[in-house]
């Protein structure tokens, strides 16, 4: 791990059972409530990220959109949502997914990837991949192409990397489940 990475770890709360017992939640609310740890996420996001040759970021919500509007302004690019079922305006394609411990389901505008696009999903943890396998359904059902999936964790041990083995992963941090 990276001295970057190491400071971003550092910062991550661990919440035990939360939002249900058994459950270890890791919070980033105070990497991006410090200065320096919301610049250095930034700026790995970035160096893992540059090169990519992606035209946009989607940012899942909504832990996704504290990180994934900086990524995108670094990166040069504009910056979409995938939001819970209801919270946008116009008309949506949808996706659910299952979660650890339930089901939920994200939108996105049906304009919102134009075919042919280059699509960077970001979220803050990659846990079973459930969330992010519905994000890139969704790209790739307007037409668009999955550069990369960045998180900030990844938890190991609980699939995601099998689950999005045909797409290129990139964490930051990586803890036990």
């Amino acid at each position: 791990m990276s001295e970057g990475s190491e400071r971003i770890d550092r910062l991550i709360r661990r919440v035990p059972d939360y939002p249900r017992p058994g459950i270890l939640f890791y919070d980033l609310t105070p990497v991006v409530a410090d200065p320096d740890g919301l610049r250095t996420c930034v700026d790995l996001l970035v160096a893992e990220c540059d090169g990519l040759g992606v035209d946009v970021v989607l940012g899942i919500e909504a832990r996704g959109f504290m990180l994934g509007g900086a990524l995108a302004r670094a990166l040069g690019v504009g910056f979409i949502l995938a939001r819970k079922p209801g919270k946008l305006p116009w008309a949506c394609v949808r996706a659910e997914y299952d979660l650890e411990y339930g089901t939920d389901a994200i939108e996105l505008h049906r304009d919102a990837v134009s075919p042919g696009k280059r699509v960077l999903v970001h979220d803050d943890l990659l846990a079973t991949g459930g969330t992010a396998e519905a994000a890139v359904g969704l790209v790739e059902m307007l037409g668009g192409t999955v550069a990369a999936i960045s998180v900030v964790v990844e938890l190991d041990g609980l699939g995601a990397r099998e689950r999005l083995a045909r797409h290129d992963v990139r964490a930051l941090v990586t803890l036990p489940a």
